[in-house]
C-alpha cells in the first residue's frame, strides 16, 4: 500500500497512528521499493547481455608474418645471390664471346662498380643494401682471380695460384674494409679471414711438403686465427677466427698426434712432438689469456658456477697440459723400451704438477693443468688395471683343481687360467707413482681425506701383484698377501681418529684385507699344507682383530667362515668321508653359538649367527650323502639351535629348533626303510599338542584351532589317506579308536577343534569300513528303492523343517560357546 495514499487515509480518521507505527510503515515501504530496483537491475544486466552476444565480434587486421626488415634483408639477399650467379655464369659460359680488351674491361668495371657503390649507400644510410652490394663486388673479386687464371695464366700450377689468390683476396678485403668510405661494412673482414686460412695450407700442398709441413701449416694457421680471436673486438671476426682456430688446431694436433703415434725413429719423433707442443703452446696462451681477462658478470658465480671466460681456459689448460705430455711422451718412446711408454707418459704428466703448485698462473690454467695431470695418472691406472685383476682373481681356478701341485712360482700361480699382461713389469712403477701423488701433492683440505684413502689401495694393489711381476717363489707369494693382510688389518684397527676421515680409511683398509685374504685363500689351495697353514693363519688373524668392536661385525664372521673352510680341509686332509667332516664343521656353529651368548646386543652379534648358520648348512650338505649322518647332523643342529633359544631375545629361534628336530627323525626314520605315515607325524603332534596346550593353560582366550589344530591335523590327515587305501583292518581300527577319543576330548572340554577334526575322521573311516557293504545292499536293493528313500527323507525333512532349523541353530551356538 502507497505511503501517500496511507498518510491521506490516516489524515481522514479521527485518530493519528502513533510514530512506531508509521516508521514502520515506512520501513516496509522503502523494502518494497529496493526489491524492485534490485529486479530491474538484474533485467537490465540480462538485456545488456543478450545485445553483446547478438552484436558480431569486429574482425581483427591480417598481422604481418614478416617484419619489414626482415623482408628487406631477404630481398636484398636474393638479389646479390642472383647477381653473383649470373656473374658466374657470364665469367664460366659467355667469357670466350669477348676478346681479351673486353674481358677486362667488363669484368673491371663490373668489380669496380660493385666495391664502389656501397661507399655511396652508406653515406646515403642503406646499410642493408650496401651490405648485399659488397658481398656481390667481394664474389666478383674471386671470379676475376679465376678468369684471370683462365685467360693468362692458365699454365701455372692450381695449387700455387690458389694460395698466392688466397693471399691476395685475403689482404684486398682486408683493405677494403679498413678504408674510411667501406669502414662501416661488416662482411669485408669476416670474409678477408676465411680467406686467411687458404694461403698456408694450399702452400704447402703446393710445394709438396710431408705430412709435418702439412700440420705445421695447419697449427700456424689456428695461432693465426687465435692471436685474432683474442686482439679483435668486431664480434662477427672473432667468431670467424674462433670457428677457424678450434677447426684447424683440431685437424692439426690430430695429424701430430698421429704422426708422433706412427713416429719410426727419434728424429721422426721429435718432429712430431715439435707440432705437439707448438699446439699445447697455442691452446696455453689462448688459456692464459682468457684466464687473465675472464670477468664473472653478476649471477654467474651462484652455486660456484664459472664464468664463460674461465670454462673456455679451463678447457684449452686441459688441451695443452694433455698436448705436452703426448708430445713428451711420444719423444720418450721412440728412446725407451716399450714396457715403460706409459711410465714415462706418467712422468710427464706427474711434472705438470710442478706447473701447477706454481702461484704467476691464472687459477683457470693451473686448475686445467691439474684436471690434465690427472687425466694422464687415471689412464695410467686404467692401463695397470688387468695386471691387478689377474692378481687378485687369477687364483680362483684353484677351486676346481684344489692340491694337484705345487707351482714354481707366484706368477704360474696367477695365470692357472689366464694369460698374463704384457708389459706388465712397469706396472708397479706406475701404480706406486700415482700413490706418492695422491699422498704428497694433493693439498685441498677437502680432497686430502680421499687421495690419502686412494694412495693406500694403490700402495695394497702395488703390494698384491708385485710377487707375481717379479717371479717370486710360491710360499714367498704366500708370506706377502699374508703380511699385505695383516697390514690392512691392522691399518683398519688402529687408524688414528685425529686423521682426516678416519671411518673411510678404516672401511677401506678393511675390505682390501677382506679381498687379500679371500685371494690368499685361493691361491694356497695349489698345496695340502699351504691351504691348512694359510686357513689356520687367517682364522687366527681375523679372531684377534675381531677385539676391535669397530671390525667385529666383519672379522667375527671372516675368522668363522674360514674356520669352517679350516674344518672342511682338515677332514679332507685326513681322507675323511664328507659326512664324517660334517661333524668336525658343526664345531664353527658350536662356537658361533658360545659367541653371540657373550656379546649380547653388539653389532656383531647377527652377522655372526649368520655365519653359524652357514656353516650348520655346509655341514648339512656335507652330511647328505649318508642318511644316519645327516639325521644326527640334523639333530645337533637342533640342539645348537635351542641352546641358542635359551636367549631372551631368541626365542622364535625354538621353532627352527623343532623343525630340525622333525628333520633329524623323519631323516633317521627313512634311513630304517619305514614307512608307516604315523612314524613321522606322531614326532611332530606330540610336541605340537604340548605347546598348544602349555598356550592355553598361559591364556585361556587362545582359540582350540591355534592351539591343537595344527597338532591334530598333522596325524590324522595323513593317517586317514594311508587309512584309505590300506586293505587291512588294523590301521582303520585304531584310527576310529583314536578319533573317537579325540572326539569325546572335545566334547568334554567343548573344544571346537577336536570336536569336529576327530568326529570328521571318525565319519570318514566308518564310511570307509561301511562301504563294502554299503554297496552290496544297494545292489541286493531293487532299482526303485534309492529314489523312494531319497524321497521318504525329503518328506521327514519337510514335515520337521522348522523343528530342523530350531536344532541346526541350537547346534550352531553349541559349537559357537566352545572354544
Amino acid at each position: 500500500m502507497p505511503y501517500g495514499v496511507t498518510q491521506t487515509t490516516l489524515q481522514g480518521m479521527t485518530q493519528i497512528p502513533p510514530p512506531a507505527e508509521e516508521l514502520r510503515l515506512l520501513d516496509a515501504e522503502l523494502w518494497q521499493l529496493d526489491v524492485r530496483r534490485a529486479q530491474l537491475l538484474a533485467r537490465r544486466a540480462w538485456l545488456v547481455a543478450a545485445l553483446h552476444r547478438a552484436r558480431p565480434a569486429p574482425v581483427a587486421p591480417p598481422r604481418p608474418e614478416a617484419a619489414a626488415p626482415s623482408v628487406q634483408n631477404v630481398l636484398l639477399l636474393l638479389g646479390g645471390v642472383l647477381l653473383t650467379i649470373a656473374a658466374m655464369v657470364f665469367t664460366l659460359v659467355s667469357w670466350g664471346h669477348l676478346g681479351i680488351t673486353g674481358r677486362a674491361l667488363v669484368l673491371g668495371a663490373v668489380t669496380l662498380a660493385a666495391l664502389a657503390v656501397p661507399a655511396v649507400l652508406l653515406r646515403r644510410g642503406l646499410r642493408s643494401t650496401a651490405e648485399s652490394v659488397a658481398g656481390l663486388g667481394l664474389a666478383l673479386t674471386v671470379l676475376d682471380a679465376y678468369a684471370l687464371h683462365e685467360a693468362a695464366l692458365a699454365g701455372t700450377d692450381g695449387a700455387g695460384y690458389a694460395a698466392v689468390a688466397s693471399a691476395v683476396l685475403a689482404a684486398t678485403w682486408l683493405a677494403y674494409g679498413l678504408l674510411p668510405g667501406t669502414a662501416g661494412l661488416r662482411l669485408p673482414l669476416p670474409a678477408a679471414l676465411t680467406a686467411a686460412q687458404l694461403p698456408l695450407l694450399l702452400w704447402a700442398l703446393a710445394a709438396g711438403t710431408d705430412p709435418y709441413g702439412i700440420t705445421a701449416a695447419l697449427l700456424v694457421t689456428a695461432g693465426v686465427d687465435t692471436v685474432v680471436a683474442l686482439r679483435v673486438t668486431a664480434g662477427s671476426v672473432r667468431v670467424v677466427a674462433a670457428v677457424g682456430a678450434y677447426g684447424m688446431g683440431a685437424w692439426g694436433v690430430l695429424a701430430a698426434g698421429w704422426l708422433s703415434w706412427t713416429a719410426t725413429g727419434p728424429s721422426a719423433a721429435a718432429r712430431a712432438a715439435a707440432l705437439l707442443t707448438l699446439g699445447s703452446a697455442i691452446a696455453l696462451g689462448a688459456a692464459w689469456h682468457g684466464g687473465r681477462t675472464a670477468v664473472r658478470e653478476p649471477g654467474e658465480t651462484e652455486g660456484g658456477a664459472r664464468a664463460p671466460g674461465e670454462k673456455r681456459s679451463l678447457g684449452l689448460a686441459v688441451t695443452s697440459g694433455l698436448l705436452m705430455v703426448a708430445a713428451l711422451g711420444g719423444l720418450a718412446r721412440s728412446v725407451l723400451p716399450e714396457m715403460w711408454t706409459v711410465p714415462a707418459h706418467l712422468a710427464c704428466g706427474i711434472a705438470l704438477l710442478a706447473a701447477v703448485l706454481a702461484g704467476r698462473l691464472p687459477d683457470a690454467v693451473r686448475q686445467g693443468l691439474a684436471w690434465a695431470s690427472g687425466a694422464v695418472q687415471a689412464l695410467a691406472l686404467l692401463w695397470a688395471l688387468p695386471v691387478v685383476a689377474v692378481a687378485v682373481l687369477g687364483p680362483v681356478g684353484w677351486a676346481e683343481r684344489a692340491w694337484t701341485g705345487t707351482p714354481s712360482d707366484v706368477r704360474a700361480a696367477v695365470t692357472r687360467d689366464a694369460p698374463w699382461p704384457p708389459d706388465a713389469a712397469a706396472t708397479p712403477v706406475v701404480l706406486a707413482a700415482v700413490a706418492a701423488v695422491l699422498a704428497l701433492a694433493v693439498r685441498d683440505t677437502a680432497w686430502r681425506p680421499r687421495a690419502r684413502t686412494g694412495a693406500l689401495g694403490l700402495i695394497w694393489a702395488t703390494a698384491l701383484i708385485l710377487p707375481a711381476v717379479l717371479e717370486l717363489p710360491y710360499s714367498a707369494g704366500l708370506s706377502v698377501q699374508g703380511v699385505t693382510t695383516a697390514g690392512a688389518l691392522a691399518t683398519a684397527a688402529y687408524a688414528r681418529e685425529t686423521t682426516p676421515d678416519p671411518e673411510g680409511r678404516r672401511l677401506t683398509a678393511l675390505v682390501l684385507a677382506l679381498v687379500t685374504s679371500l685371494s690368499l685363500a685361493l691361491l694356497s689351495l695349489a698345496s695340502q699344507t699351504a691351504t691348512l697353514v694359510v686357513l689356520s693363519a687367517l682364522t687366527a688373524l681375523f679372531a684377534s682383530a675381531s677385539w676391535r668392536a669397530h671390525l667385529a661385525p666383519v672379522t667375527a664372521p671372516a675368522a668363522l667362515a674360514y674356520a669352517a673352510a679350516l674344518a672342511a680341509a682338515t677332514g679332507a686332509a685326513a681322507d675323511w668321508q664328507p659326512q664324517h667332516t660334517a661333524l668336525l664343521v658343526l664345531a664353527v656353529p658350536v662356537a658361533a653359538a658360545l659367541l653371540t651368548a657373550r656379546l649380547g646386543d653388539s653389532r656383531a652379534t647377527v652377522p655372526v649367527e649368520v655365519a653359524g648358520a652357514a656353516a650348520g648348512l655346509l655341514a648339512v650338505g656335507l652330511a647328505a650323502g649318508d642318511p644316519p649322518m645327516l639325521a644326527l647332523v640334523l639333530a645337533l643342529c637342533g640342539v645348537i639351535t635351542a641352546g641358542t633359544a635359551i636367549r631372551p631375545d631368541r626365542r622364535p629361534v625354538a621353532y627352527a629348533s623343532a623343525a630340525l628336530f622333525v628333520l633329524a627323525t623323519w631323516v633317521r626314520l627313512a634311513a630304517w626303510d619305514i614307512g608307516s605315515p604315523e612314524a613321522y607325524t606322531l614326532p611332530v603332534t606330540v610336541p605340537a599338542l604340548l605347546v598348544g596346550a602349555l598356550r592355553r593353560h598361559r591364556d585361556p582366550q587362545t582359540s582350540s584351532w591355534t592351539a591343537y589344530g595344527p597338532g591334530l591335523t598333522a596325524t590324522l590327515v595323513p593317517s586317514l589317506v594311508a587309512a584309505w587305501g590300506d586293505p587291512h583292518w588294523t590301521r582303520p581300527l585304531l584310527l576310529g579308536a583314536a578319533a573317537l577319543l579325540v572326539t569325546l576330548l572335545g566334547a568334554r572340554h567343548h573344544l571346537q577343534a577336536p570336536l569336529l577334526l576327530g568326529g570328521s575322521v571318525l565319519t570318514l573311516v566308518a564310511l570307509h569300513e561301511l562301504a563294502p557293504y554299503l554297496v552290496q545292499v544297494t545292489g541286493a536293493l531293487p532299482r526303485w528303492v534309492p529314489p523312494a528313500l531319497a524321497g521318504l527323507l525329503l518328506l521327514a525333512l519337510g514335515a520337521t523343517y522348522e523343528q530342523r532349523i530350531r536344532d541346526v541353530r541350537r547346534v550352531r551356538e553349541v559349537l559357537g560357546r566352545m572354544t
